[in-house]
């Protein structure tokens, strides 16, 4: 039987191609996202690979999440495995000249919006005393950088939820893990900075991470035999060595 997977954040960036890695390997598929363009456009290339059913909603609003989740149809109620995957930075400023608008805008998503797509889910899973939750974190989870002040605090918060669901869950057999990549370039630094040019240096004088790879890896994990539980995965690029340390050349 085949499993089913609900991955959020799916229209761009890792989230995508995880649902392109999954669906090589004829995972079912409920991708979630805020663009219905970009999700007809995903559905319309995986479905010869895969069932492919698609939700358009917004992480940060609690009542549209659970009404979105809620009005999965029968054949993709069943959900095994659960890819939280949306997130955002908004803005690097100091913590005393921060936009408050963009503390507001990564809370929500990243750490709230995590939380009410796995309220929306866990309980079915608990009820089947099985399944699989992969939180998609951040090396900025792992140390905090010049300027990233409430971007790492909301990943920090990302990988304690994620240990604190893993200790509540460990009871019924829930796989619980974190995989938290360093530099991957996807359109996030254009979020970041909001379109500004300063993005397109980011990732010049080296090799970063691709979607890909952090996809290939999101695959490895879930498909660990049933004894193992990858609990908590840091990837970096060769030339990153920590948040601030990159050997660029130009």
């Amino acid at each position: 039987m085949n499993k089913t997977a609900l991955i959020t954040g799916a229209t761009s960036g890792i989230g995508k191609a995880t649902a392109y890695e999954f669906a090589k390997h004829h995972i079912h598929l409920i991708l979630c996202g805020r663009r219905q363009d970009r999700l007809n456009s995903i559905k319309k290339e995986l479905e010869p690979l895969t069932q492919i059913y698609t939700l358009c909603f917004d992480v940060r609003d609690k009542d549209e999440t659970f009404t979105a989740i809620e009005s999965l149809p029968e054949d993709f109620k069943h959900i095994d495995i659960l890819i939280n995957n949306a997130g955002n930075a908004h803005g690097l400023d100091p913590i005393q000249s921060g936009n408050i608008d963009d503390w507001d805008a990564m809370i929500d998503i990243n750490v709230k919006g995590l939380l009410y797509v796995s309220k929306a889910i866990i309980p079915q899973m608990t009820e089947r005393k099985s399944g699989h939750i992969i939180n998609i974190g951040s090396s900025a989870g792992k140390e905090v950088y010049p300027k990233g002040n409430v971007y790492c605090g909301t990943k920090h918060a990302v990988l304690a939820i994620t240990e604190g669901m893993r200790i509540d869950l460990n009871p019924y057999g829930i796989k619980v893990g974190a995989v938290s990549p360093g530099l991957v370039e996807t359109e996030f630094s254009k979020v970041r900075f909001k379109g500004d040019k300063i993005a397109d240096d980011v990732y010049k004088g080296f090799d970063a991470l691709q979607a890909e790879d952090i996809a290939e890896i999101i695959y490895f994990v879930i498909s660990r035999p049933k004894h193992v539980n990858i609990a908590d995965l840091l990837v970096f690029p060769t030339a990153q060595a920590s948040s601030t340390i990159l050997k660029k050349e130009f």
